[in-house]
């Protein structure tokens, strides 16, 4: 089976998991998920995995076979995984879980190797570009990074006490970290190198994007340079396009009936793909606003999506 060059997949309550033609909107694989909901997809840098974070385990697929079978199992956490990623040269992956902690695994093993404790429910997890920093953020409201080379937490923020954090984006130089929250509500702080390697935040402004929860926020990536966006999707079924440059809105992306739980650029930042509650997947054009493609074949909720349509990062 030869490899697509775009690898576009979604996953739903409905316990499947669906990998996309992005262009026709043809759905060419299915994948049962039995256990449980899939809570985040993610795509090796190489292509050649998925890793689908569920309740309480991650599995790994491989994105070239026919199997339904996962081709790894890690099972360490004890409560539903929110957020899965990878490091750069694929060497590693980390995870985030409503049981409080954050984990890095190696992905040749099936148990984890580190752990932090985050001691609340943890919603969203980011790694630095820098690639020794793991960002992340609680139900309680709680920002923390943890520094990989020090093994330990390196600094910690709650800009909105009691109010859960449910998404976190850095820009891909590390330039800026953006959080939203359950109120709408976007911080963005400058991030500044300190003496080590610690990231020291500088609030930079504040911004209120929606009336209701936000669900996923992201930056667009290097390739949309030197236009700079921030994509905010949420629970009153819109996503949002700001301009960095001031925070200005750019864009409302309207169509989706239901909440929109997540979103992700092309890596040219030209396109962006949401999944929404109204159990479709959409691709966006960001010059004109519209929606170019519906993905429909999911029977409940779309919650996640994953796209990689950029070079094999190990070959580059």
């Amino acid at each position: 089976m030869s490899q697509p060059s775009v690898i576009l997949a979604t996953a739903s309550y409905d316990h499947t998991i669906r990998f996309w033609e992005a262009q026709s909107g043809r759905c060419y694989r299915t994948i049962q998920y039995p256990e449980s909901q899939v809570n985040r997809l993610e795509i090796t840098p190489d292509k050649r995995y998925l890793a689908a974070a569920g309740n309480p385990q991650i599995r790994l697929f491989d994105v070239n076979s026919t199997s339904p079978q996962p081709v790894m199992s890690y099972d360490s956490h004890t409560s539903n995984v929110m957020a899965v990623g990878f490091q750069r040269d694929g060497k590693w992956m980390y995870s985030g879980s409503e049981d409080g902690t954050v984990k890095i695994w190696d992905l040749r093993a099936p148990g984890y190797q580190r752990e932090y404790e985050s001691r609340a429910a943890v919603n969203t997890v980011v790694l630095h570009p820098n690639q020794t920093e793991l960002i992340s953020g609680d139900q309680n409201g709680n920002i923390r990074v943890w520094d990989l080379t020090a093994n330990s937490c390196s600094c910690e923020l709650v800009p909105e006490v009691d109010t859960a954090v449910r998404s976190l984006t850095v820009m891909w130089d590390g330039g800026l970290v953006v959080a939203a929250n359950n109120r709408g509500t976007c911080y963005i702080w400058r991030l500044l190198r300190g003496n080590q390697t610690m990231s020291n935040f500088e609030p930079l402004h504040k911004l209120q994007a929606h009336d209701g929860y936000i669900l996923k926020c992201l930056l667009s990536p290097e390739l949309s340079e030197p236009q700079r966006y921030l994509a905010t999707a949420s629970s009153d079924h819109t996503v949002k396009i700001w301009n960095v440059d001031g925070f200005t809105l750019e864009k409302t992306l309207t169509g989706h009936e239901r909440w929109v739980w997540d979103c992700v650029f092309s890596v040219d930042g030209a396109y962006l793909i949401t999944a929404s509650s109204d159990t479709t997947a959409r691709l966006w054009s960001m010059s004109s606003g519209k929606d170019i493609r519906v993905y429909q074949g999911h029977h409940k909720a779309t919650v996640c999506c994953a796209l990689h349509d950029g070079a094999d990062a190990s070959a580059s």
